[in-house]
């Protein structure tokens, strides 16, 4: 018993001593550079105005429905964080506060506070903490086939229940044995904060002038409450405002266990009229695209959904899932199949952003880590465009699918490898379909919204070489950070990336478009057969090579990302200061090296 005592005394030291203290906090933070966000919303109607503020209003509500999901703990250790006013206490919420929970989102969610888990549950609030895969499937197998596809849908969570005749404390059953699975859904789980969004929704919705706007923020109030999202996800899919609003439940990334389970997040953005009407273009091309993508032609789609939109805008603030780790820049929505089929994704791109993005973190890297001949190739637009392509390819490509055939789709069958599988396919394909249109600009009538010729080749795919660092830096936790670990290293060993002898990288101009053609082929099979083990060997190569972790051991005093501040939305609608308001950052331990670090 002493010896078992000792044991877990000094298990208990050792997990002590991985807690980071003040110094690492402040070091730990300093990766985020901080970006005030300012957006003139001044050319608003008077009506629009006034529904902004409601709006910025109903995307705060979203941290806390957010910080549910995220952690049955997560509110609570947040409120005592609150109360530590020590030096060490406010670093921690701050930190908290940029994660959204006590797990760094940049240290594959390792815990960086005392007293919680080590790590992020993998499936973080939406199912038991008990609850392992094998449960649930066997769970979901005795269930009806409506009950099945509620289990695994988009927004129900996954709780215990008491048997008939059992009692909590009995010992002699199993925690299996004496609680069963249940659904229950999101209007339910989180009624009363979704009751207040869709107050002030309807608030909005009865203030602007707009009416498609007003259609979307009544028919998504509704969908809080019904927890029926087709109906306004279509209305959305037809939002044509300067206001444009994504609020809802949406990505699944969240979801490790299954890639089933959406989180809340809210973008309230101003629309750029001129640099949307500018994009259009590429999306009328998109059918084309997918009749030429790299794969078995029997898997292209002959016809897609509606025409998709494409819309740049302007950040005025995000909330919850949307507002934590690294910055969303764009983002491709819906994920209902259904609506896709019907209407198409719309991509939103967000440009103060990006711009914040590429001037803080992707320029400083580019200075230490791309070869010096091509560093002049490494520019704005591209990076721009080509983030504009990967959300366009989130639309492409296989959706709907036949495995033993049954219809199903790839996010099933690839489950919790599905994301970073999909922010691949993304990727490669965006970079596949840019070489496809700058091959055919003329053709397209793209002339005059895509460069072409060996310069604009230069800077696509040195740009995105670039990038690739950037994204790598996110770790291997993120999908995004895990899937280009696996596009890096399969163009390397395909010759398409190379390392110089000084330890930089250049790109080998005679095989990177073979070589993203043919990742870009592997990975639309690869989700085209819903092939879980295919996904699996491909992402047996997301991995940091030690070559690669090297150079990226030279970035460290250069931000991984930007921390936004929403400065337009905070005098519009300022925060209420009780429950979710983000703390104000403590003064730095090490202010030398962190102001070296903001700069």
């Amino acid at each position: 018993m002493k010896r078992l005592l000792l044991l877990l005394l000094l298990a208990f030291a050792a997990s002590a001593q991985t807690v980071p203290g003040l110094p690492q906090l402040d070091s730990m933070s300093a990766r985020f550079a901080p970006t005030p966000l300012r957006v003139d919303t001044s050319r608003l109607s008077a009506g629009d105005q006034q529904a902004l503020v409601k709006l910025i209003e109903a995307a705060r509500l979203y941290d806390t429905i957010f910080m549910q999901q995220l952690w049955s703990g997560d509110l609570a250790e947040y409120q005592k964080l609150q109360q530590d006013k020590s030096p060490l206490g406010q670093a921690r919420l701050r930190y908290f506060w940029m994660n959204k929970g006590p797990w760094s989102d940049l240290d594959d969610y390792r815990a960086f506070l005392p007293g919680v888990p080590a790590r992020k549950p993998l499936g973080a609030n939406f199912y038991p903490e008990d609850m392992g895969k094998a449960e649930f499937e066997r769970w979901v197998a005795t269930l009806p086939p409506a009950q099945q596809e509620e289990a695994k849908g988009f927004f129900t969570v996954i709780r215990r229940s008491l048997r008939p005749g059992s009692h909590e404390g009995h010992e002699g059953n199993t925690k299996e044995t004496r609680r069963k699975l249940t659904i229950v859904p999101y209007s339910q789980e989180y009624r009363p904060d979704l009751e207040k969004c869709a107050a002030l929704l309807r608030q909005a919705a009865a203030l602007t002038d707009n009416a498609s706007l007003r259609r979307f923020l009544s028919s998504r109030a509704e969908a809080f409450l019904s927890n029926d999202y087709y109906q306004s996800d279509l209305d959305w899919m037809d939002l044509d405002a300067p206001l444009d609003v994504t609020i809802g439940p949406y990505e699944t990334y969240n979801d490790e266990l299954f890639g089933y389970k959406a989180a809340f997040e809210a973008y309230i953005n101003l629309r750029d009229q001129a640099e949307s009407a500018k994009l259009d273009a590429f999306a009328r091309i998109l059918q084309q695209i997918e009749n030429n993508l790299p794969e078995d032609p029997q898997y292209r789609n002959p016809k897609l959904g509606g025409a998709a939109p494409i819309r740049v805008v302007n950040e005025i603030i995000a909330a919850g899932d949307g507002a934590h780790g690294i910055t969303t820049a764009a983002y491709n929505l819906p994920n209902d199949e259904r609506v896709i089929q019907q209407k198409g994704a719309k991509r939103v791109l967000l440009k103060n952003i990006q711009e914040a993005k590429f001037r803080s973190v992707l320029i400083p890297i580019a200075t230490r880590l791309i070869a010096p001949k091509e560093r002049a190739d490494v520019s704005f637009q591209p990076f721009f465009t080509h983030i504009m392509a990967h959300e366009l390819m989130h639309g492409l490509g296989p959706h709907v699918i036949t495995v033993n055939g049954q219809p199903t789709n790839p996010r099933l069958q690839l489950k919790e490898l599905y994301s970073a599988i999909e922010e691949a396919k993304a990727d490669a394909t965006g970079l596949w379909a840019l070489q496809y249109m700058m091959d055919h600009a003329k053709e397209l009538n793209l002339s005059a919204v895509l460069h072409n010729g060996e310069a604009a080749e230069r800077q696509l795919y040195t740009t995105f070489l670039a990038s690739s660092f950037r994204t790598l830096r996110f770790g291997l936790g993120d999908a995004h950070g895990k899937g280009m670990a696996m596009q890096f290293n399969y163009l390397v060993d395909k010759g398409g990336f190379v390392q110089q002898p000084d330890g930089t990288f250049a790109v080998d101009f005679t095989r990177i478009k073979a070589a993203v053609r043919d990742l870009t082929h592997d990975l639309l099979t690869v989700e085209a057969h819903g092939d879980y083990a295919g996904a699996q060997k491909m992402l047996s190569l997301a991995v940091i090579r030690p070559n690669v972790a090297r150079q990226l051991a030279r970035l460290q005093e250069i931000p991984v990302d930007i921390e936004p501040e929403f400065v337009t939305a905070d005098e519009l609608a300022p925060p209420p200061g009780a429950k979710i308001a983000k703390p104000k950052p403590p003064p730095p331990s090490r202010p030398k090296r962190r102001r070296k670090i903001r700069r």
